[in-house]
């Protein structure tokens, strides 16, 4: 089990192996990356039999920028027939697992094989059990197949509380009809990735304050407006009536990289289309001077050296922050409705 797989957004394989060796360089953990371009995935090859272990051991899955989903194991060769029983030598060596998913890639072929997978997947449970090989534990390991096709699946697993929230690391959010664009599940999707749902209430409370730079036609407005967030929409165009007559929003027709609040808010969003260098020192201008608690903001990615750029700006907003002698709390990921960027959350901590 030397292999880490990983899922990714079509087109973004090479921003993974980027990644990812650059984790092992830091963990001292000996492999190469290896990907195919618009395969929506790649993998990790560890050198050690414990390589990969040890690299998901060392890390949160929530920390990493560009994989949707990892698991660590062996290609397995599928016949015709009899899979189940081929699939069940192959996990012998496997520990006891708590759960099961069955995962295709984000690929036309991906789509083609999940009818299969559905079909499959009872009889694979029910084998799984009766061999002893899966049980309802929510602290055991999760047992991730990956299809690749009908002839050959990944099998890998990954450690309770330290994979993707969902089944190839896609959520299943529904557009609200009332949202003015489908941008808005942008920021619904931040929220379930960066905020733990308990702490929704306490967070995104009815009352708070809210600024969306860029905020027309209004999509992640409608987010914070359905929180019962009031919002100060700053953008030049216009925004959707529906938000306007809601009673929760105010339109300030200015530029979002020059518009300051006169005092401060509970939370900065944004989704502007610039330079991320320029977004990047506004989130730190934001968070530096105190003007929100907490941000949501997309960074649009340059054509190349997509990985280094991001990496380099992050550490640029840190070092800046820590400059002023703030505690601030980072994380960054290409969401599943991100295109070409990446979202940023930050939050004040302490005082």
């Amino acid at each position: 089990m030397n292999t880490l797989f990983l899922h990714c957004r079509p087109g973004f394989e090479g921003e993974v192996c980027a990644e990812m060796a650059d984790l092992a360089a830091q963990l001292e953990v000996a492999g190469y990356p290896k990907s195919k371009p618009g395969s929506a995935c790649a993998e990790f090859v560890c050198s050690e039999a414990d390589g990969a272990e040890r690299l998901m051991r060392q890390t949160r899955f929530h920390r990493l920028i560009f994989p949707r989903q990892w698991a660590r194991g062996a290609f397995v060769s599928l016949p015709e027939s009899d899979r189940i029983s081929v699939l069940l030598e192959a996990l012998a060596d496997y520990p006891v697992c708590g759960s099961l998913w069955l995962e295709v890639l984000d690929s036309n072929e991906g789509k083609e094989l999940s009818t299969f997978c559905k079909k499959f997947e009872a009889p694979l449970r029910k084998a799984l059990i009766k061999a002893g090989k899966l049980v309802e534990d929510a602290q055991k390991p999760r047992l991730l197949l990956t299809f690749k096709s009908g002839r050959e699946v990944f099998a890998g697993i990954a450690e309770a509380g330290n994979g993707a929230m969902w089944p190839m690391g896609i959520p299943r959010l529904k557009f609200p009809r009332e949202a003015p664009s489908r941008s808005t599940l942008k920021l619904e999707e931040a929220w379930h990735h960066f905020i733990p749902r308990e702490q929704w209430d306490q967070r995104l409370a009815p009352g708070m304050t809210a600024v969306d730079l860029g905020a027309a036609p209004g999509g992640w407005t409608w987010q914070l407006v359905n929180r019962e967030i009031r919002v100060t929409a700053v953008d030049n165009g216009p925004m959707a009536e529906s938000l306007m007559y809601s009673g929760f929003v105010v339109h300030q027709r200015a530029d979002g990289f020059t518009f300051r609040p006169r005092h401060p808010v509970h939370w900065m969003v944004c989704d502007i289309v610039e330079k991320p260098a320029r977004t990047a020192a506004l989130i730190e201008t934001w968070l530096g001077e105190g003007l929100c608690r907490e941000a949501v903001v997309n960074l649009k990615l340059p054509m190349k050296q997509r990985y280094a750029e991001v990496r380099r700006l992050l550490d640029r907003i840190e070092a800046g922050l820590a400059e002023r002698g703030l505690k601030v709390s980072i994380g960054c990921k290409q969401l599943y409705h991100d295109r070409e960027e990446v979202t940023c959350h930050l939050r004040r901590l302490g005082k």
